[in-house]
């Protein structure tokens, strides 16, 4: 297992993304000529285009933030892409371009072109959507297993949850006179799970695989998007975000996705008791994900109140309640 985190570049700034730079930079690399129509769409993280060739069609322009991955990073992105493409997995891929890659230049700025692939939100709610969706999980890591991403994120309480706890703490973000409990619930919550993590199979995953990145086609069935947060981690890291709550309270959907998902690969039955450690991790990723967009204009005005005295007394025992359900349920499994 890969004890490192994705190296991050510097690079120039979204500003110098004009309607222009972006229609000739996408031109160059899908080879056809564009129609003057850009139309943006919403991505917080990203900024991302719908295109239209002239002769009619349609395509996605995905412009990555600056210094968020490095080339190898986007690159690992899109190569788990292709190799679900090349197993008739139902996913987005990149597409090649003019220069042999799928990743393109533009004022400095990494880029990728998709091909539109519209559709609706898919609905977990039958027993034969639970079974599907864990069909697709199964298909999914199989070949995520095939290869490495190394240049990705490895989800491991000691080595990414560890430096987001010490990127709060270091940068002073959490409130002075609340450090010493935020450090005593984080070191708490470490020092349960961690061991939890030991002889796992960690593998290339979806990172973030929550009911907002299936989407169904009609003829052609459930689709996985959004591969941005791709990482290195356990597979049930792809299983515990779609659960309508917390796994003790869901073992009939837990149980359906199981079934659907050892039609085509293995399940190690003890890694389920990492899910709700997982959730304990993304809640502390998050606090430092948002740490990163504090000087963001819009940030602040999606996130007020962020960073407030009483925010981190919440959140505080929001971690603390997390752990007490880890060790409340750690004898489920």
């Amino acid at each position: 297992m890969p004890a490192r985190l994705p190296p991050v570049n510097q690079q120039p700034d979204f500003e110098t993304l004009t309607p222009d730079a972006i229609i000739t930079a996408v031109e160059r690399a899908v080879a056809l000529p564009l129609s003057g129509f850009t139309s943006p769409l919403p991505s917080y993280i990203n900024r991302v285009y719908e295109l239209q060739a002239e002769d009619g069609t349609r395509l996605i322009a995905k412009f990555y933030r600056p210094g968020r991955w490095s080339h190898d990073a986007l690159e690992d992105e899109h190569d788990f892409l292709q190799d679900c493409e090349a197993d008739e997995i139902p996913v987005i891929a990149p597409l090649t371009l003019s220069n042999g890659e799928t990743l393109g230049l533009c004022e400095g700025i990494h880029f990728a072109v998709f091909p539109k692939r519209s559709g609706r939100q898919f609905e977990l709610e039958e027993p034969e959507a639970w079974l599907r969706i864990g069909r697709l999980l199964g298909r999914l890591h199989t070949t995520g297993s095939l290869r490495p991403a190394a240049a990705r994120m490895t989800l491991h309480p000691q080595i990414s949850t560890a430096q987001d706890v010490r990127e709060l703490l270091e940068g002073g973000f959490v409130s002075p006179t609340l450090v010493a409990e935020f450090r005593s619930a984080t070191s708490s919550a470490l020092e349960a799970i961690i061991p939890l993590f030991d002889d796992v199979e960690f593998i290339r995953v979806h990172g973030d695989c929550h009911r907002g990145n299936l989407i169904f086609r009609p003829d052609e069935g459930v689709f996985i998007i959004d591969f941005d947060d791709m990482m290195t981690g356990p597979p049930v890291q792809d299983f515990w975000m779609l659960l309508p709550g917390h796994v003790h309270e869901c073992r009939h959907e837990l149980t359906l996705m199981e079934e659907g998902y050892e039609e085509f690969r293995s399940l190690d039955y003890r890694t389920l008791r990492l899910m709700e450690p997982l959730r304990l991790m993304r809640m502390i990723y998050f606090l430092a994900w948002c740490s990163r967009q504090v000087n963001d204009f819009q940030f602040r005005n999606n996130f007020p109140a962020w960073g407030s005295h009483s925010f981190w007394e919440k959140e505080i025992r929001d971690i603390q309640h997390q752990l007490e359900i880890i060790k409340g349920t750690s004898s489920l499994f």
